[in-house]
Order: structure tokens, then C-alpha cells, then sequence
């Protein structure tokens, strides 16, 4: 009984201090579009986070001019396979400042990232002079009937919404 108690006392320890480690998705999609700053032209950024234990694994921002596959998204997922080569990825939320493009939720799919939360719609984009290829990010999900994966749009829109109008 008293092992009990202490696993318990230990388990009940362990969430609190991983409660207040935590942060909102606000928090982690404010990070994302801070990042995208750094990149006025392309401010497309995204950052992973273990939802378990809310550590900012890997972020990554545009660098299409080097590359036309370096979506921010790309870049993120890529620098997180390198530094934690065996990620479960079952543990992470993708936050991106914009709707994956088809490419990206195509590669979030195939690592079965199951929670992205972006800012600025796909639709938003093209109604600003953004070329973007005009397949949602849930059409993608839908199509893959493997895929559970959720998707959250239009956090803090509004604050990402401003770096597209004025880079075009």
C-alpha cells in the first residue's frame, strides 16, 4: 500500500510540474510568428512541440529561395528528425503561421504529426496574391484515411494575417 501511495504522490507531482511547464496554443503560435519576423519577405514559420511536456523541439521558417521543398513546416520537421531521430511523434503539435500547403500536411501525414494549429488561412493567402496550390490542409487529412490527425485554423490570425498583406 504505501508503494502505491508514493507512485501515486510521485505521478500527482509529475503533472503538476508539467502543468505549469505547459503553455496555451496562443503561447507557441505567438513563438511561430515571432519567427516568422525574421523572414519578412516568405514569413511562413512553424515551430514543434512535445504537448507532453510543452519543449519547443525544432522550429523552422521558409528558405525557399535555397531550396522550393524549404516550406517552414519542411524545415521544422527535418531539424526535429535530426536532433531526436527517434521522435514519437504521437507527442507533438505543429504550429504554423499559415495553412500547410499541400506538400506540407502531406509530410505531417506521413509522420502522422496528429495536431497541427495554423494562423492565416490558405484562402487568405490567395485572396492577398500568395500562389499557393488550392488543396486545404483537411482535404489532405481527408484524403488519407490512415490519418486521424486534427487541425486548428485561425489562431491569432489576425496577428499573422498583417505580415502577408504587407510582404506582396
Amino acid at each position: 500500500m504505501k508503494t502505491i501511495l508514493t507512485l501515486f504522490l510521485m505521478l500527482t507531482a509529475l503533472h503538476c510540474f508539467a502543468a505549469t511547464t505547459m503553455h496555451s496554443d496562443k503561447y507557441y503560435m505567438q513563438m511561430a510568428i515571432n519567427l516568422a519576423k525574421k523572414n519578412p519577405k516568405a514569413p511562413f514559420a512553424a515551430i514543434i512541440v512535445d504537448h507532453v511536456t510543452g519543449k519547443v523541439l525544432a522550429e523552422g521558417f521558409n528558405a525557399s529561395q535555397i531550396n522550393p521543398t524549404f516550406h517552414g513546416e519542411m524545415v521544422a520537421i527535418n531539424r526535429c528528425i535530426k536532433k531526436y531521430p527517434h521522435i514519437d511523434w504521437s507527442t507533438v503539435t505543429l504550429y504554423t503561421t499559415a495553412e500547410p500547403c499541400p506538400m506540407c500536411q502531406s509530410a505531417i501525414v506521413w509522420a502522422k504529426i496528429p495536431r497541427v494549429v495554423f494562423a492565416t488561412s490558405m484562402a487568405y493567402l490567395i485572396s492577398h496574391g500568395w500562389k499557393q496550390i488550392n488543396i486545404s490542409a483537411s482535404e489532405v487529412n481527408h484524403q488519407s484515411p490512415f490519418y486521424k490527425g486534427t487541425i486548428t485554423g485561425g489562431m491569432l490570425a489576425d496577428e499573422s494575417n498583417v505580415l502577408f498583406e504587407h510582404t506582396r
